[in-house]
């Protein structure tokens, strides 16, 4: 028998994986499973992005190792869209760098930067990469709590000083996954003189940054004053243009962090498929129109699912942003149960707030990536078994 190493017994079993178990039980079993556990995009992805990934998939000097920082023509795209979308300026060349999506970012940039001894900040509940990525780096996870009472947003109050002046880096994630939760602009630079004050970095994952309903823009951290002192963004093209299968993301902000980051992904990864980038710098530069129908789509099932738990009684908000709807679970159950419940029940796939952390006790998660029809079954399914 082979040991695994003890930093690997630290970690939980990974979340989606463990739901995705589950699911193929029940389809074994027969059952018709309405899908709103994880957030995979259903749409297709927009086919200009495709014929530029098959004319350049055809190109012999597209099949050798690509550049690892990313093509300059992909990381070019990438800050004129930051720039276009948030009046951010950024040197393609030293603050912009390409990642094989966001996840894969997220889960370096502790390798770069902490020590056995430092603490990473992080939302809880949150992404789960963020708690799995400080045990693999060996730092110690601070988790600050995303209450329903304060908005889901941390407060930053509320943390010892001792923890902060030990802090190397915070991730924050806004439109915020699980909760759907927004920051403005008052949170944000709370967070950049923090930042400022204790040294920390900033990491933003900003995956749903396009994902909006009812005109509301999101923010970039990077907008505002003295953010790029502390701060990086991490982006993806996964949700925004229908590309979760594709791998392509970037990170933006401190050349140091930046470079820091670059310094691991070269001793780990050897780049992007350089068709890939091609597709990539398609979306950027000329799908605007292909977000705006994707967003469309989004909020009509939104209000759908929404409208539907608010007539069954289930006390939630509309989401302003991403494409998840976040509930307390009815009375009698915790999150996990509730989860197995709609399961076996109603062949429901939801996703149980714990395994987001020990904050996301007593909430489920919804996502919104089937169609308003699924939607409207779903809704009918819950009815009967809420009753």
């Amino acid at each position: 028998m082979f040991k695994l190493a003890d930093r690997l017994n630290q970690l939980p079993p990974y979340l989606f994986a463990e739901l995705d178990k589950m699911k193929q039980q029940a389809k074994a079993k027969g059952v018709d499973i309405i899908d709103l556990g994880v957030g995979d995009p259903d749409l297709p992805t927009p086919k200009p992005i495709i014929e530029r990934l098959y004319q350049a998939a055809k190109a012999a000097e597209n099949h050798r190792y690509p550049s690892y920082t990313g093509m300059l023509q992909f990381r070019t795209a990438a800050a004129d869209w930051c720039e276009r979308r948030f009046g951010i300026r950024l040197n393609p060349q030293t603050e912009v760098l390409s990642l094989i999506g966001s996840k894969e970012g997220i889960a370096h940039i502790p390798l770069a930067f902490v020590n056995p001894v430092d603490v990473v900040l992080a939302p809880n509940p949150g992404y789960p990469v963020y708690h799995a990525s400080t045990v693999l780096a060996g730092g110690e996870i601070y988790s600050m709590p995303l209450l329903r009472e304060n908005g889901y947003l941390p407060d930053f109050s509320a943390i010892d000083e001792r923890i902060l002046k030990r802090a190397k880096l915070m991730f924050l994630n806004y439109p915020n996954n699980p909760t759907a939760a927004v920051a403005d602009e008052q949170f944000f630079k709370a967070a950049i003189l923090l930042a400022h004050k204790y040294n920390i970095i900033i990491c933003h994952d900003a995956a749903y940054s396009e994902i909006a309903y009812d005109g509301y823009k999101v923010p970039s951290i990077l907008q505002y004053d003295g953010a790029k002192e502390v701060a990086v963004e991490f982006h993806s093209l996964s949700k925004t243009f229908n590309m979760t299968g594709w791998r392509i993301g970037f990170v933006v902000g401190n050349k140091e962090v930046i470079s820091g980051l670059g310094q691991v992904k070269t001793n780990v990864d050897s780049g992007i498929f350089q068709a890939v980038q091609y597709a990539g710098i398609e979306a950027l530069s000329n799908q605007a129109t292909a977000v705006e129908e994707s967003i469309a789509i989004y909020q009509k099932r939104r209000d759908v699912l929404v409208d539907g738990l608010q007539k069954l009684g289930i006390k939630l908000e509309k989401p302003q942003a991403a494409f998840y709807v976040w509930f307390e679970v009815p009375e009698g159950y915790d999150s996990t149960g509730f989860t197995a419940h709609l399961l076996k029940e109603a062949g429901i796939m939801t996703t149980p707030g714990v395994g987001f952390g020990e904050y996301g006790e007593g909430y489920v998660r919804m996502t919104l990536t089937v169609d308003v029809d699924r939607l409207h079954e779903a809704v009918g399914r819950l009815e009967t078994v809420l009753k």
